[in-house]
């Protein structure tokens, strides 16, 4: 195990864990890096420390009147590996495009860094040509003449209406491949070792009901992913989750713009005009598109599309679409070209995320993100203003640093919780040992009220952390 980043309840810094080498590494696999509230520097730390710091707090946060759960890559990440032991194939980048390849790759490079990443990837290629395409298409809707060349050493002019159309087969090209990227990761995942895969779902179930199991008179769940795969919709559904989205229908789904809230409701047996709100819904929203994705006549359209399929292209034929048009795929940064509104549907998406968000009593919780989008951590950071939200930051690593330097600009610590390493931002570990019981389970306390009455258990400081006791 690596170093360990955490900061929970009323501590103000971050404390680091080391790996414990001494004979006490199997009870106490941690030691303190420095002195801190939890103690003396090299003072040994157990799981059941972790976890009694740790759970309390998540179970009390995630009470909070509003509760919202950001899923990234990382999320994808640790399914594939448990599943295969193979890492995704990441996101890659096109090496040889047809036409403005340097211009394209330059292009893609600069967006990168200002994003704050080091190297660009498929999404700042997809985004180049996209743009490029809406300039040649302003330069060349008058139709001009093609100039003559000039004589040789010359370079000959651009033909800007061939660069157009070969720029378009380019674009569908990359989302082709972009596509089968995520294709492949999907079937890696449905093909694997029976058992394994059995495993790895019941986590995944696991971990999203232990967001999930909020009692119905509270506000909806509500999650959001910038995944392209339906890892989360298989475990939705292995869960009896019931997920709203903007989609109305159920051959061909069309995505609406309006923000109604719509929700499930039923009747007790026995009582009419008396609708309770049902168990086991949240709602869902896909910030960066998805792979069953499509625009068909101006709208958005979710097609039928089994988990796991190893290509798109016959079901987007089957939609009506032409072989290799994967220029009508709803993959981020690709939007809807005859919209007046830029980046439709993407922008809808964002503005559910900030009105999720930024209200009094809003908790976030992200797994796997690592804050490598500036849009949505805008809307974090314009959270974080309000003073009764929190964020809870569960990581498997920050190589980059990224999630180390938002903390520390947004000036908030008081309002975020880190949870950052691979012990404590390993999938299993967390629903094992860190997360609250992935279940309603009102039985358990009706137990412990009556026991904690009769005298049979007390109340129990469970550390610094929590700055309050917690009943046991």
């Amino acid at each position: 195990m690596n170093t360990q980043q955490i900061k929970v309840g009323s501590v103000p810094e971050i404390i680091e864990l080391l790996p414990n080498s001494s004979e006490q590494a199997d009870s106490h696999p941690f030691i303190l890096s420095t002195n801190s509230a939890w103690g003396e520097q090299g003072a040994e730390i157990s799981i059941e420390k972790l976890r009694q710091n740790i759970e309390p707090w998540l179970t009390a946060l995630f009470q909070s009147e509003h509760l919202n759960l950001l899923i990234g890559a990382g999320l994808s990440t640790s399914i594939q590996i448990s599943a295969t032991d193979s890492p995704p194939a990441g996101m890659g980048w096109i090496s040889d495009l047809a036409v403005c390849k340097s211009e394209i790759d330059a292009f893609a490079t600069q967006a990168a860094k200002a994003a704050g990443r080091d190297n660009g990837n498929i999404e700042d290629q997809i985004r180049a040509i996209n743009e490029l395409i809406k300039g040649l298409e302003i330069l060349t809707v008058l139709n001009p003449p093609q100039p003559e060349n000039p004589p040789a050493p010359h370079v000959a002019y651009r033909n800007l209406k061939a660069d157009l159309e070969i720029l378009k087969g380019e674009l569908s090209r990359c989302l082709g491949e972009f596509s089968r990227s995520v294709s492949a990761g999907e079937y890696l995942i449905k093909t694997a070792e029976p058992k394994r895969k059995e495993e790895t779902f019941n986590y995944l179930v696991s971990f999203l009901m232990s967001f999930a199991s909020r009692t119905a008179t509270r506000d909806r769940l509500h999650i959001f992913t910038t995944n392209y795969d339906r890892i989360i919709e298989v475990g939705a559904e292995l869960a009896g989750l019931r997920l709203i989205d903007r989609f109305v229908g159920s051959i061909a789904p069309v995505f609406r713009s309006s923000r109604l809230e719509v929700d499930y409701h039923y009747n007790p047996p026995g009582i009419r005009g008396e609708p309770r709100y049902l168990e086991g819904v949240a709602r869902f929203t896909k910030l960066h598109g998805s792979l069953d994705w499509h625009e068909q006549n101006s709208a958005i359209r979710r097609f039928g599309l089994p988990f796991g399929a190893r290509s798109v292209e016959p079901f987007l034929e089957a939609e009506g679409h032409q072989s290799n048009s994967f220029e009508q795929l709803m993959i981020y940064p690709n939007s809807v070209k005859d919209r007046e509104t830029a980046e439709y549907p993407y922008v809808e998406l964002f503005r559910d995320l900030a009105a999720a968000t930024s209200r009094p009593n809003s908790t976030l919780v992200t797994y796997g993100y690592s804050f490598g989008d500036e849009h949505i951590n805008r809307v974090i950071e314009d959270m974080l203003t309000v003073p009764s939200t929190h964020i809870v930051i569960m990581a498997f690593g920050d190589p980059l640093g990224r999630i180390i330097n938002f903390i520390s600009k947004s000036g908030r610590k008081a309002q975020i919780t880190l949870l950052m390493g691979d012990h404590l931002g390993d999938l299993k570990t967390l629903v094992d040992n860190y997360l609250p019981k992935p279940a309603i389970d009102k039985a358990s306390i009706k137990m412990t009220e009556l026991l904690k009455q009769r005298g049979f258990i007390q109340s129990k400081e469970l550390g610094n952390s929590t700055g309050s006791e917690v009943s046991q």
